[in-house]
This record gives structure tokens, C-alpha cells and sequence, in this order.
């Protein structure tokens, strides 16, 4: 019981932190990000979860990592599309991710 409080206060928490940083999400164009940093994944925390690779993330005009993490898919057949960084016309542009 614990464990799941747990992970819906961490589920919750990566949901609202997503929804603050959302000013800019496919709408401004940006230079490039650092590159991606790569670390260990782990095992999933049960059956069904799947990895969402972290990004750059720009915050009060900083870069930020976004660390990744895993998670379950919202229904049956979604599958995740993640954020990306596109250069479009020699700029880049944020593509926000999610469930499709």
C-alpha cells in the first residue's frame, strides 16, 4: 500500500512539474540543446512499464536535464512518443512527447 502511494506522489508530481515548464512547447524556436546524457535504465518496477528517455528542458532560459523514468502505459495499444528537439530552418524547435 505504501509502495503505491508512493508512486502515484511521484507519478502526480512528474505530471504537474511537465505542466509548469509548458510555455514554450512547440511554439519558439531555440539553439541547440546539450547533448542527451546517457545513465543506467534498471529493471522495470512491474510488468507493463515502459522507459521514457530524459531531455533538455529549458527553465527561466537555462538548460535543465529532465531526468527519465518509467511508466505505464494510460490504456491498452498506447504507445510513447518522446519529447524530441527538431532543427527546422536551422533552428530548433521542442516537440513534447506523450501518450499516443
Amino acid at each position: 500500500m505504501k509502495k503505491l502511494l508512493l508512486m502515484s506522489a511521484v507519478l502526480l508530481g512528474t505530471v504537474l512539474t511537465g505542466c509548469a515548464g509548458g510555455y514554450y512547447a512547440g511554439a519558439r524556436y531555440y539553439g541547440p540543446p546539450p547533448p542527451p546524457r546517457y545513465g543506467y535504465v534498471g529493471v522495470a518496477p512491474g510488468p507493463g512499464y515502459v522507459w521514457a528517455d530524459g531531455f533538455w528542458d529549458l527553465r527561466g532560459g537555462r538548460w535543465a536535464w529532465s531526468q527519465g523514468r518509467w511508466m505505464r502505459p494510460p490504456h491498452r495499444g498506447a504507445r510513447w512518443e518522446p519529447n524530441e528537439w527538431r532543427e527546422e530552418h536551422g533552428r530548433y524547435r521542442f516537440h513534447r512527447g506523450g501518450w499516443r
